[in-house]
This record gives C-alpha cells, structure tokens and sequence, in this order.
C-alpha cells in the first residue's frame, strides 16, 4: 500500500491518502515544532510518496502553522490544487476579542477569513469546528458552514473533538435542514485510547462519516522513544508537566514493543497499523517533526498484522467503555436471540429472561 492508495472521505466523494499529514508542529513558536525548513521538507517528502491530506489549524503554532503551508504552496504555482487542505476554526487568537472564536457565525467568518489568508488561498477543502461549543445553537453553526459551502469558500464540513450526542444532533439537523453534512470527524484514537468505540465510531459507521484519528502515537507514548529501563521525557502534552507513561499503559507499550521486534519494524509502525487497519478508520493524522519520522510512520502503510498480533493489541488495550455500552454488547444477542444458534455463534438466554417467563 501507499500514500496514492486513495480512499473515499466518508460518505463523500473527496479522496484522500490513508494517512493525512498533520502540520501541528510546523514552526518553532511554541517550542515543540519543528524549523520552517524542516517543515517543508516533510511537506514535499510527503507529496513526493503520492500524499494529498495535510491537516492544521488556526492555532497551531500561535498561527505559523497555516503561513507555513500557505507559503509552500505559494512558491509552487499550481500544487495547492492538487491536495486536500483542511484547517479547524473555534480556538480564539485574539485575547480580549469575546467573538474571536467559538462557533458562533461571526466568529467562523472572521476565522476563515483569517485562516485563507494565512493559507494563500481562496477556499478549504475540509473545514472543521475544532471543539464542543454550549453556547452557540448548532443550527446557527451549520447555517453559517452551508453557506460557505454555497459560496465556494468551503468543500466540506468536518467535526473535531465533539461529543457524540451533538455530533449526531448536527448530523441531523443538516440532514433535515437540507445543509452541507458532516462528512468527517476528527477524534483522538490509539491503542492508549480507544473509548471512541463506544459511541463515536459507531455513530461514524452508521452516519457514513469518515473517522480520522488524531495522536495515534498517543503523544509519542507508542513511538518506541518510551521504554521501562528509559522512559524519555517529553511528549506535546504528557512531558511538558513531566508525566511518562503508566503501568497500565507501559503493559500496552510492551506488546506494541515485542512485535515490533518480531517484525523488525518500530513500535510507531506497528501502533500506527493497528489504528489504520481496525474498522471504520479513513484516514489517519500523523504529525511528524523530523522527515526520519514521517519515513518511519510511513512504514506501517505496508505492515500487515497478523491475526494473533492483532488479538494481542486488541487484548492488552481493551478499553472500559462508557454504561451502556458493555451491557448492550454483553446481553443484547442473549436478550434477543434467546439460546439460538445465529452467524455461527451459541448466544445464551438471560437467567432473569427465563424466570419471567416461567409465570406465564
């Protein structure tokens, strides 16, 4: 497999690379990013193995992320039409400014004006709203982003880092309201996360919404840099308060680290393969600093788990799942299916089931 091994953005008919380049730590401001020339680097080394998704945001990098990018693209007549540029609104750079972000309809148009200049272009092929906002009706948010879709300013609608339950308002209310849909969603999944499989990946699979995941190395917990008798400091979030991995989580870590032995490949690729193959995933968001660790990422794209490697991922990480999650997968084929034999599977009859039905 490779980066122009294209795949459908959801229920959409954008096309993307199964991995999609993260620009969050392009640029140097905020002390964990990487140089301007290092940046672009990873940018054309990326484009060069058949990549089309690059991701960022209005903040990354106190906003030298997206002037990164623009300028990339801008001394390269032509490209920027040939790639699939996603960027996020809601996080305010403007101190003082209460209408600076939020989802509200002048704080996304101002945002988006803001981001396309930054950028060096006149439209987004994906444009999301980064967070959960309580305060803005979702109708005035997904009036605001038809709209823009209309006027060509946008392509498409993506969510970030919102709740279940208001995603799937969202989606209905666009739906019934006839406005651009929510064609993807952008949500942090790893091995040391998984508890989007509760409601958010279902949600995703029912709703034909494209699932990205974000910090599938867990903040570089799975990178292969963190190891028992080592654990190297720092990570984006977890080593900027001096916090490593824990025990449940270096329990995950170890298994990540024996396969990888066993394949001879690193713990990155093997953490990275595993989100990559599991289902309802699109595309995933890797955020390299150096060009070794995009080649590195890179690799998982032609690593195959084996049945009994993938068990022992899926074992080791199994997550505790939000009620009622683990009861609707524990009793619903009993409840419903009440000691018949269905898709190969015995599925038991409910104790309590059978008492009830003895007074009849």
């Amino acid at each position: 497999m490779s980066l122009d091994s294209y795949v459908h953005l959801g229920r959409s008919g954008l096309v993307v690379s199964p991995f999609c380049l993260g620009a969050m730590n392009f640029g140097e401001d905020t002390g964990t990013g990487c140089s301007v020339e290092e940046s672009e680097r990873i940018l054309q080394t990326y484009l060069d193995r058949g990549g089309n998704f690059i991701d960022t945001a209005n903040f990354y990098t106190n906003t030298h992320s997206e002037k990164i990018v623009g300028d990339f693209f801008a001394a390269r007549p032509g490209l920027r039409d040939r790639v699939v540029l996603a960027t996020k609104f809601f996080v305010n750079v403007h101190p003082g400014d209460p209408n600076g972000g939020g989802a509200s309809r002048k704080a996304i148009l101002h945002q988006l004006d803001d981001s396309l200049r930054r950028l060096g272009t006149d439209y987004l092929d994906l444009y999301y709203l980064h967070n959960f906002d309580a305060r803005t009706p979702v109708e005035e948010t997904l009036r605001t982003l038809d709209d823009l879709v209309s006027a060509g300013k946008i392509r498409y609608v993506g969510f970030s880092d919102t709740p279940a339950w208001f995603t799937a308002k969202a989606a209905t209310v666009a739906q019934f309201r006839g406005w651009a849909p929510v064609v993807g969603l952008q949500m942090e999944y790893s091995l040391l996360e998984r508890t989007i499989e509760g409601e958010l990946l279902p949600l995703a699979q029912d709703a034909g919404m494209a699932m990205l995941p974000w910090s599938p190395l867990k903040s570089g917990f799975l990178s292969g840099k963190y190891t028992r008798d080592g654990a190297a400091p720092g990570t984006r979030r977890g080593a900027a308060f001096g916090v490593g991995p824990t025990e449940a989580q270096f329990r995950v870590i170890d298994v990540v680290v024996g396969i990888g032995k066993e394949l001879g490949v690193s713990p990155a690729a093997v953490a990275l393969a595993w989100v990559r193959s599991r289902p309802g995933i699109t595309s995933t968001l890797i955020g390299p600093r150096r060009v070794e660790h995009l080649t590195e990422n890179l690799a998982a794209l032609d690593l195959r788990l084996s049945v009994e490697q993938a068990a022992a991922l899926d074992e080791v990480s199994a997550p505790r799942l939000n009620f009622p999650a683990e009861l609707n997968r524990d009793t619903a084929p009993m409840l419903r299916y009440a000691g018949a034999t269905v898709n190969g599977r015995e599925h038991g009859v409910y104790p309590p089931l059978l008492q009830d039905l003895t007074r009849y």
